[in-house]
């Protein structure tokens, strides 16, 4: 059997593919990897289907020793790699004897990479998807050391085009922001405050949220909202008044007013912006 044994499973690595479509009706949030176009440059490169399972480190990276050959590659946040305790490609694919480990480094920069192997991480499927779900605990828990995760067989050979060309992770977040379906919650100014104001990304964001740090956006009404379907990239506003983003494992219902939705391609910048990177709205 082709497979990766965990040798260092960093401070959380998950398994994630590109998430479990058209079941929110049933509870389930979407979940998959947070940066999409890194999980589908890392699986082009080593011959899978964009859509096959890979690995997603958060900031402190991984190390993984190989059972059989395989080919990998590492995309997401830039970050060492090394096979064996030799420098390797980041960014384009690279073969791992059987035994050797290759490693991923802490993100130089941006907060998560990917792990693409060639055959897909095979791990049993859930509701049709192999990620893990942070908030509903679907699918595979977190990695741990010492675990033996199962590899597929390769469906076709990588095609050697070369290094994967993917955004930087951001300096500065900006996001775009599309009025919401509780707009009129809130008071006109806040508006101007979040076209003008300077935002932060806070330490407590996580998969299933970018949450921000920053002025509090003024409310008309305070009464209580009856729960209501979220969507991905939608901007919730809790009592503190500070907007949060809902992220891949977001709840599929809420009960505070969401003053306006963030389009899904500006999300991968968002999963790659670290605690204290400036942030700004755009209207």
């Amino acid at each position: 059997m082709t497979g990766l044994v965990v040798v260092r499973p960093g401070p959380l690595t998950t398994v994630q593919d590109l998430g479990r479509r058209g079941v929110a009706h049933l509870g389930v949030p979407r979940g998959g990897a947070l940066d999409e176009p890194a999980l589908r440059a890392a699986n082009r490169l080593v011959g899978n289907p964009e859509g096959a399972a890979g690995l997603e480190t958060t900031l402190g990276g991984v190390a993984l020793r190989a059972v059989g050959r395989v080919v990998v590659a590492v995309t997401g946040a830039p970050a060492a790699v090394r096979v064996g305790g030799r420098a390797a490609a980041w960014g384009a694919a690279v073969t791992v004897p059987d035994g050797a480990v290759v490693e991923i480094g802490p993100a130089t920069y941006g907060v998560r990479s990917y792990l693409a192997v060639a055959g897909g991480v095979a791990v049993e499927p859930v509701l049709g998807s192999r990620s893990a779900d942070l908030l509903s605990g679907l699918g595979p828990a977190p990695l741990t050391g010492g675990q033996l995760l199962p590899v597929g067989a390769p469906v076709a050979p990588p095609p050697g085009d070369g290094l994967a060309v993917l955004p930087a992770p951001p300096a500065e977040l900006v996001l775009r922001l599309l009025p919401g379906p509780r707009a009129d919650w809130f008071a006109p100014s806040a508006f101007t405050l979040l076209a003008r104001a300077r935002y932060e990304v806070a330490a407590a964001s996580n998969r299933i949220a970018l949450r921000t740090e920053g002025p509090p956006l003024p409310r008309l009404r305070t009464d209580e909202l009856p729960s209501e379907g979220m969507v991905l990239g939608a901007v919730q506003v809790p009592p503190d008044g500070r907007p949060v983003v809902f992220l891949a494992d977001h709840p599929t219902t809420g009960g505070y007013p969401v003053i306006g939705v963030v389009p899904t391609g500006d999300l991968p910048s968002a999963a790659q912006a670290r605690p204290g990177t400036p942030l700004r709205f755009v209207l």
